[in-house]
């Protein structure tokens, strides 16, 4: 079937945090929300029509876990990565986030070090200082717009021996970033010389654009396998973080057991009885609707670069090879961080994320979500438009 992302949906009345939060992130209601990485597009039928269909049971009781929830998973890999992966290994978690602050919690101490590659998601910093661990940064180095990894300084910092972990994120969020095999390797392999364990966020595995590939860390060797955890989901990929689930697939049963029982203590460990279904018609059946809006994004990815290009060469826009997120480099407007976000919610009319908080000593970067319809990111762009020439 043709979907239609042109459509414009009226999100603030259906209890949206990308819109209802407004207030409390921006100082006010009057801004066109571009920040929080969901979309504002309807997901696939086929995942509709399930829901629909478990609503209308009218009973919404404790709910199970089939074998065929992780095996559908396990089909997802292996049709769109060429990656077997074993569904004794895979456990169930409300999310990704959980499940990094999971995995740093039980497998780091008080004292211990956790190594994040900034500008990076703010949530690495959040899962690791929740747990009283300090943050230790390898920051990836810029290039005349690119950006590339350090390994001289990661290296260094992975001989630390109180860093015992290392959250990766591939793709690369908010860069786009899709790594190549031989970077994700050469991490990898510092990782086990340092006994460092590995744990690969690859939610944003599936969105992937311009004819690059995706290779899930621990598809690397078998050797690295045994060392490396992974979380995917498909919420990120199908719109969906609002039913909470993910996957966390570890090299061995023990990890495993480790990882269930934490969330045991708490009594979680069911999904509820609509994330269930959901995340079993998406991988089934969500394909189609996939790679329509795959082509979708990328337009708006040229229509981003095109328009600044043109109208507002002041800010510059990477074009991202993953994820639906655009990091709009805008130092050249000479603003603080604090007077960039002001220019940005009460003269631009926009709520984007900060880049700061990506990484905490850049200035004068924004994150742009683009998993709108164009109506929308042309009306958003007009507005910037005005705003940048206003300074003039």
């Amino acid at each position: 079937m043709k979907y239609d992302f042109d459509q414009v949906i009226d999100r603030s009345q259906n209890r949206s945090s990308k819109y209802d939060e407004r207030v409390q992130n921006f100082g006010t209601d009057q801004v066109i929300p571009l920040w929080v990485a969901d979309m504002d597009f309807r997901t696939a039928q086929p995942i509709i029509d399930a829901c629909v269909k478990k609503a209308e049971e009218g009973i919404w009781g404790y709910t199970s876990r089939p074998a065929s929830y992780f095996e559908a998973v396990k089909e997802w890999e292996k049709k769109r990565n060429d990656w077997d992966v074993d569904t004794s290994l895979m456990s169930w978690s409300l999310g990704v986030v959980p499940a990094l602050s999971a995995l740093v919690k039980l497998y780091t101490e008080d004292g211990d070090k956790v190594m994040i590659q900034t500008p990076v998601y703010p949530e690495f910093y959040d899962v690791t200082e929740a747990w009283g661990r300090q943050v230790v940064e390898n920051q990836l180095v810029e290039e005349n717009g690119s950006w590339h990894v350090d390994f001289e300084d990661f290296e260094a910092k992975a001989k630390d021996e109180k860093v015992k972990v290392f959250l990766l994120c591939s793709p690369h969020n908010p860069l786009g970033i899709v790594w190549k095999p031989e970077e994700l390797k050469k991490m990898a392999e510092i990782c086990i010389a340092n006994d460092v364990l590995l744990v690969s966020d690859e939610i944003h595995s599936d969105l992937i654009f311009h004819g690059k590939k995706h290779t899930p860390t621990a598809k690397i060797s078998p050797e690295i396998a045994s060392k490396i955890v992974t979380c995917v989901s498909a919420t990120k990929t199908f719109n969906l973080a609002g039913l909470q689930a993910s996957t966390t697939i570890f090299p061995n049963m023990e990890m495993k057991k480790q990882f269930d029982r934490f969330w045991m203590n708490m009594d979680i460990h069911r999904n509820n009885a609509f994330s269930s279904v959901a995340m079993e018609a998406a991988y089934r059946e969500g394909e189609e609707w996939l790679e329509q809006l795959l082509e979708y994004i990328s337009g708006n990815f040229d229509f981003v670069k095109e328009y600044c290009d043109k109208y507002i060469p002041r800010i510059k826009p990477n074009v991202p090879d993953a994820t639906y997120l655009v990091w709009l480099d805008c130092r050249d407007l000479g603003m603080t961080n604090e007077e960039l976000k002001n220019f940005m919610v009460y003269k631009a009319g926009l709520g984007l994320n900060e880049g700061w908080k990506f990484g905490r000593s850049l200035t004068g970067f924004m994150r742009l979500n683009v998993a709108c319809p164009r109506s929308v990111l042309e009306k958003a762009l007009g507005q910037l438009r005005d705003a940048v020439d206003s300074l003039s």
